[in-house]
């Protein structure tokens, strides 16, 4: 990995140099490196609520849109999308130039504005009686696949999907025994290797 993005993961490793605040995720010469930045931004009561924003920067960027993942234990998912949702808008009108120190400020000035609009819940314009209860709190969801072949092919897929969705959840393999390994946090998604004596189909 060279040019733009490399000097941009290092001026941000720079930035972002508090405990926790920046993690590399992933590296690839391929697709292009993932990382973490933990941050606060204002809310609609004027408390700060912690975000935890995941980009991918894509061979192309910044001549393409950085993937964006938003996790926060104080945002349902519909305000999480929304935050999301608009960060692309934002990125769009920065294309063809480093953008993600310049999105995470964005973020931070503007959250309360993002909140406060009509149905998610986060200002005055919202409706009681538009909010729905699936939209408050976590959704689970567990999906069983059998066959898989090429185990790398089949993480970086699933890895993909939860990033373009803005998904979080755990990846699970049942293998050969052996001692399992700690949580990871990839591209919006933890992973977590699971062994077994019992050599139990992948989950």
């Amino acid at each position: 990995m060279a040019g733009p993005a490399q000097e941009e993961l290092e001026a941000l490793a720079a930035i972002y140099c508090g405990p926790g605040e920046w993690e590399v995720l992933s590296r690839s010469e391929s697709d292009g490196p993932v990382f973490r930045i933990l941050t606060k931004a204002e809310g609609p009561t004027d408390a700060d609520i912690p975000l935890e924003l995941v980009f991918h920067l894509p061979v192309g960027y910044p001549s393409c849109l950085p993937g964006v993942s938003v996790s926060s234990e104080h945002l349902t998912r519909a305000q999480r999308v929304a935050v999301r949702d608009t960060l692309l808008e934002q990125a769009r009108s920065l294309l063809s130039e480093p953008m993600v120190h310049q999105l995470v400020l964005w973020v931070q000035q503007n959250l309360r504005h993002i909140l406060a609009q009509p149905g998610l819940g986060g200002g005055p314009g919202k409706c009681p009686a538009a909010s729905i209860a699936g939209d408050e709190g976590p959704w689970m969801t567990l999906l069983h696949l059998d066959h898989m072949r090429a185990k790398n092919k089949y993480v970086k897929t699933v890895l993909r999907w939860a990033s373009d969705l803005g998904l979080t959840g755990r990846l699970m393999f049942m293998g050969v025994s052996g001692a399992s390994e700690n949580l990871q946090s990839r591209r919006g998604l933890e992973w977590e290797e699971v062994q077994r004596e019992d050599g139990q189909r992948a989950l």
